[in-house]
């Protein structure tokens, strides 16, 4: 555990001194294995203006096993549940595709990437990606009055 909270100690320091536009963090009551996380929707994207709150939680053996990323406030995404997790379906997130390499920001910057372009082929929420696929304009005006009303 010491060795991971060396780690991610390290990852908070180096986001911190180079902040990325649409991201904030900051650890829960000073413990370093949860972090707030607040993403803006990017301005080209149909989630632009929303603020977005998540929690990521680092398991004790990170690197070595990836973080769990999940969204507090309600979105209408085809990778992100609609239930009260808002568990998210990120590729690097998975076990079999994490490596000890790969790091927060890139975990974060990914989440940010899935408002810019949701991926209805690897969805959790099968609904919502066959409205994405066959009547985006439905989806899109969904996904704007969720925003409205969950998102600021």
């Amino acid at each position: 555990m010491a060795q991971a909270a060396k780690r991610i100690t390290r990852e908070y320091t180096e986001i911190e001194a180079n902040p990325r536009q649409g991201i904030t963090i900051q650890p829960i009551d000073e413990d370093m294995f949860k972090w707030n996380i607040e993403i803006t929707g990017p301005k080209e994207s149909i989630y632009a203006g929303g603020n977005f709150k998540l929690l990521l939680t680092l398991p004790t053996n990170y690197p070595f096993k990836p973080p769990v990323l999940s969204f507090l406030t309600k979105i209408y995404h085809p990778n992100v549940t609609n239930d009260d997790k808002g568990s998210m379906c990120l590729g690097i997130l998975r076990s079999d595709q994490w490596k000890p390499s790969c790091k927060i920001l890139a975990v974060l910057e990914m989440a940010r990437g899935l408002l810019m372009e949701p991926n209805p082929d690897d969805a959790v929420e099968t609904s919502i990606a066959e409205q994405y696929k066959s009547d985006k304009a439905a989806f899109e005006k969904t996904a704007k009055a969720w925003v409205k009303q969950y998102a600021k």
